[in-house]
């Protein structure tokens, strides 16, 4: 994996009034890697996720994305080189599906019949129907296929790096298991450098290269999940040994494959 890192944090942080949601983090994202952020409410996560494309700008230290200080780019174009995608979606409810997806390209001045086969391209990308959906509002789709809309727009300005906060989480095991796995192929297939946010483990340690573990605004441990079972801090292993817990209870109470 190249080295040059893609984003990097170095002595980062953020303050909001007496409260330090992001305390002295220094992080690097390489290019081409998923890197998955865990901890709980309140820990930094999200606030860390999102000083990276100036949705809220860090009380100190300095962010570089692709080799640049952040604070030399208007934060506008910074947000449009950079894939976002909210917890819910995030879609403009009175646009149809290509327009939610099409908007960042209009944005950016693209003609039209570009932009159509960009959508149509897209749309195609996250395995939703094209004759169905493209001219369908938010509110007539699932939560999984919304959530599909919002990766597609995402990716419709041709990023290299996307931010997910929470991407999975309010959607039904199964649904969030293909999306999950549907945009991890995509990822690797794109190129893309990727950072999620996520609270569960299970999913961190299923999709990312590394996983960055925080609490209380402090980035306690990172690495593989084989790093991180190293670590000498208590959280870290106690938010390990989750996903091994489900897997002893599972096996406890579901049949073997091939028993009678």
């Amino acid at each position: 994996m190249p080295s040059r890192p893609m984003i990097s944090y170095a002595h980062v942080s953020k303050r909001f009034g007496p409260l330090v949601a992001v305390d002295d983090v220094s992080l690097d994202v390489a290019e081409g890697e998923f890197l998955a952020i865990v901890g709980g409410s309140g820990s930094g996560k999200t606030t860390l996720l999102r000083l990276a494309n100036r949705l809220i700008e860090a009380s100190s230290g300095t962010i570089m994305v692709e080799g640049q200080d952040v604070q030399d780019i208007d934060p506008v174009a910074l947000r449009r080189r950079i894939g976002y995608v909210f917890q819910s979606g995030g879609l403009f409810p009175h646009l149809s599906v290509a327009d939610n997806i099409g908007i960042t390209p209009k944005l950016l001045g693209e003609p039209d019949a570009a932009i159509a086969a960009r959508v149509d391209e897209l749309i195609d990308l996250v395995r939703l129907d094209r004759a169905a959906h493209r001219d369908r509002l938010p509110e007539a789709l699932s939560g999984g296929q919304r959530q599909r809309v919002g990766v597609a727009r995402a990716l419709a300005a041709g990023p290299r790096i996307v931010l997910m906060d929470e991407p999975f989480g309010a959607l039904d095991p199964l649904t969030r298991d293909a999306l999950g796995e549907d945009f991890r192929d995509l990822h690797r297939r794109l190129g893309l450098t990727t950072m999620m946010i996520t609270h569960d483990m299970t999913e961190a340690i299923l999709l990312a290269d590394r996983v960055a573990v925080m609490r209380g605004g402090k980035l306690l441990a990172q690495g593989t999940p084989a790093e991180l079972s190293g670590s000498g801090e208590a959280y870290v292993l106690e938010l390990l040994g989750t996903p091994r817990r489900q897997v002893e209870r599972l096996n406890t109470l579901l049949p073997q494959s091939g028993a009678a």
